[in-house]
């Protein structure tokens, strides 16, 4: 009976540990792996990084999460989705290294160019996908969302604080900049 109060007080001594600590997925399967540990002789330390490597797994999917929630996307649509058949001018091989994220590291910028209809959205959008799942911080915005908000800060004086707020972002996808005629808005007041 001793023994099973110990053993109480010691999982409800480990949950809060965990709760303190901020590891939830320690806290919720640590009685799990410990009896999977126990059943396939593995030594502490193999239990240990099983915990570990569960709660790494949790927050690396959570923060990619949180980066494609904040990316604004328009709808979710990754590379692995697009059909390449359908749009044959479009190099694979090129999207897919594009996908790798080197562009980002060195600062160079992607443009698609086409009618409409032909998935530059889709790629723009399955590039954010990508760079989300690099913990990258991205934003997909229209051209006329960001002039708007542009001209709304200037208005505002603060453009310095919008400008300083986009360039947080790692990756900024630009869609439909054929439908605003920036040359009238740069010659407003």
């Amino acid at each position: 009976m001793k023994a099973a109060a110990t053993e109480a007080l010691e999982h409800a001594s480990v949950k809060q540990y965990c709760k303190a600590l901020r590891m939830p997925v320690v806290g919720a399967n640590f009685l799990t792996l410990a009896e999977q540990a126990v059943k396939e002789k593995r030594n502490h330390i193999g239990y240990l990084e099983a915990l570990l490597a569960m709660e790494s797994e949790e927050r690396d999917r959570h923060a990619v999460q949180k980066r494609l929630h904040d990316a604004r996307l328009p709808r979710m649509k990754t590379l692995e989705e697009f059909d390449f058949n359908q749009a044959p001018q479009i190099p694979a091989a090129k999207i897919r290294e594009l996908a790798e994220g080197g562009y980002i590291e060195r600062a160079e910028p992607v443009v698609f160019i086409g009618d409409c209809g032909t998935g530059k959205t889709h790629l723009a959008t399955g590039l954010c996908v990508a760079a989300c799942r690099q913990k990258r911080r991205v934003r997909f915005t229209t051209a006329a969302n960001l002039v708007n908000e542009l001209v709304e800060a200037r208005q505002q004086n603060a453009v310095r604080r919008v400008l300083a707020r986009w360039m947080r972002f790692d990756v900024i996808a630009l869609d439909e900049v054929g439908y605003v005629p920036l040359a009238d808005i740069g010659r407003q007041g």
